[in-house]
């Protein structure tokens, strides 16, 4: 007896992952692309993105990344704060919990030209 198929799209594993982060404190939204493996930093936080997989384009568009973020403070032990699915089309489904910080996924995409957010060049935008 064959097993009913479930509506599960292959995705596309790629290698970079387009985020957003919010510091609640000043109101400032940066977004920065983490290639996956690269730990960078977003205020006291380290992101490092384990796994970065999108939707194939005739497909519902949908990025999801697995997600590692620490809380980084000199002279103590890094503090795991989530470790987990991040899906772009519901922030809220899986969300860090932080009384500062906010951080989304937008988007999984190839790698670009451009130099990536670690080299400290984030795009940066105030909220209004």
């Amino acid at each position: 007896m064959a097993m009913p198929s479930l509506a599960v799209a292959e995705t596309i594993s790629e290698p970079v992952a387009l985020l957003q982060g919010l510091d609640k404190i000043t109101a400032r939204v940066s977004k920065f692309e983490t290639p996956v493996g690269t730990p960078v930093r977003f205020g006291t936080l380290s992101i490092r993105v384990r796994d970065c997989e999108k939707n194939p384009p005739e497909e519902t568009p949908e990025s999801a990344a697995f997600l590692e973020i620490d809380e980084v403070r000199p002279g103590e032990v890094n503090l795991r704060l989530f470790s987990g699915w991040m899906f772009a089309s519901s922030p809220a489904l899986s969300a860090l919990e932080h009384p500062v910080y906010d951080v989304n996924v937008l988007d999984c995409r190839t790698a670009s030209g451009s130099p990536p957010a670690s080299s400290g060049k984030a795009e940066e935008k105030t909220a209004r």
